[in-house]
């Protein structure tokens, strides 16, 4: 999320205050599944009942990685070695937002160190030295086998294999142990555009992409750098937008002293309901409560409404569906003030307009949401490196 992106603030403000304003309570409670992950940023289950979790990666170089968490909690690497690198606000930037559809892991990578902050507050310029890796602001391919998935003692991608990748080849990793991955490049975004302002004509917009859900032979992709949903050919890789995301004004502009007078949108959370998008506004800098959004997309046409107002911090989104009834759980990275004041929460909407339930509110700084929907657990990962339970039955 760039200039956007999640950064550690604190806030005094009580939790009993936070659930007074909402005028809701809590029904269910977190249980730790995994602890200690490197930033983790993306989930989906696999057809095997796995959890796999993108972790953007610590300070490390190349430290991203996608994990394989079984249902006792116990952690495997798949693959480790992905691109990482420190972004323009000091933070990693890896992978992020995945999507596993059959034996294909589909995975987001974010801008790593493809720019730099500018000399003037909310500006960045690229970044002056080579980027640490050709691949940056990219989806990836992942196809291996459910008998890898549960034997390998897992992977490792190397500079050089990223550099094959860049140039449209197919990588096949080997384990070691008869396993195998094939890796390919399911599209190349520019990593940043030229954004010039007065007076810094070398400020750029970087591409982040961040959340991902295919359909058909087609990826939609959430860039909350460049506010805006792409739409990717899974067949040619080519890509066009579908929606932008304008800025809106900042209520707390001359009140906080961080951010101008206006908030960009800062897409994140995508899902696919009944032929629609339904896409998370994060919000930008300060981010201040009751600005985020859910926006509801009708790919066809490419147009966007409101569907859930008045939010903070919304980073997810999962619909929850039937043959008579359309629920939406919404996950907020924060819940108070400006920044990230806790807790993280899991709210349920029966319609979109009405007050919402608070599922759990047990979160600090959470990141995705999956639901294994067999069993009705719906699995939470946090930035700080924890991935919980949250029973939904």
């Amino acid at each position: 999320m760039n200039k956007k992106r999640l950064r550690i603030f604190a806030s005094a403000l009580p939790l009993a205050f936070t659930l007074f304003m909402l005028n809701v309570t809590v029904s269910a409670q977190c249980s730790d599944v995994v602890l200690g992950l490197r930033q983790p940023l993306g989930s989906a289950l696999t057809n095997q009942n796995n959890l796999l979790v993108s972790e953007t990666g610590d300070r490390a170089l190349h430290s991203g990685r996608i994990s394989i968490v079984d249902a006792s909690g116990n952690r495997r690497t798949l693959l480790d070695g992905l691109p990482s690198a420190i972004n323009d606000v000091s933070e990693p930037s890896g992978p992020a937002g995945i999507f596993m559809r059959g034996r294909t892991l589909y995975v987001a990578i974010g801008t790593g160190d493809a720019g730099r902050a500018g000399p003037i507050p909310g500006t960045t310029v690229p970044n002056p030295n080579p980027i640490s890796s050709p691949i940056f602001s990219s989806v990836l391919g992942i196809q291996f086998s459910a008998k890898t998935e549960e034997t390998t003692p897992g992977f490792t991608m190397t500079p050089a294999d990223q550099q094959s990748l860049a140039n449209g080849e197919t990588v096949v990793l080997s384990d070691g142990a008869e396993g195998t991955l094939r890796i390919r490049l399911v599209v190349d975004f520019p990593n940043y555009v030229s954004n010039p302002i007065q007076p810094l004509p070398t400020n750029v917009q970087l591409s982040n992409p961040f959340g991902l859900v295919p359909v058909d032979d087609v990826l939609y992709v959430t860039d909350g750098g460049r506010n805006r949903v792409w739409q990717v050919d899974l067949l040619t890789g080519s890509h066009t937008t579908l929606v932008t995301f304008p800025a809106i004004a900042n209520p707390l502009f001359g009140i906080v002293p961080a951010g101008g007078p206006f908030l960009d949108a800062v897409p994140t959370g995508i899902a696919e309901v009944n032929g629609k998008l339904l896409v998370t506004l994060f919000r930008g800098v300060p981010f201040p409560p009751g600005t985020s959004t859910v926006q509801e997309i009708d790919p066809a046409p490419a147009t966007q409404s409101a569907l859930i107002t008045g939010r903070k911090s919304a980073i997810d989104v999962l619909p929850l569906s039937d043959d008579y009834d359309l629920d939406y759980l919404v996950l907020q990275h924060a819940s108070v003030g400006p920044f990230f004041g806790s807790p993280g929460l899991v709210l349920r909407f029966e319609t979109p307009a009405d007050p919402p339930t608070v599922i759990t509110n047990c979160l600090v700084r959470p990141t995705t949401m999956t639901l294994d929907r067999k069993t009705g657990t719906l699995y939470v990962t946090e930035y700080g490196g924890r991935v919980v339970a949250v029973n939904l039955n």
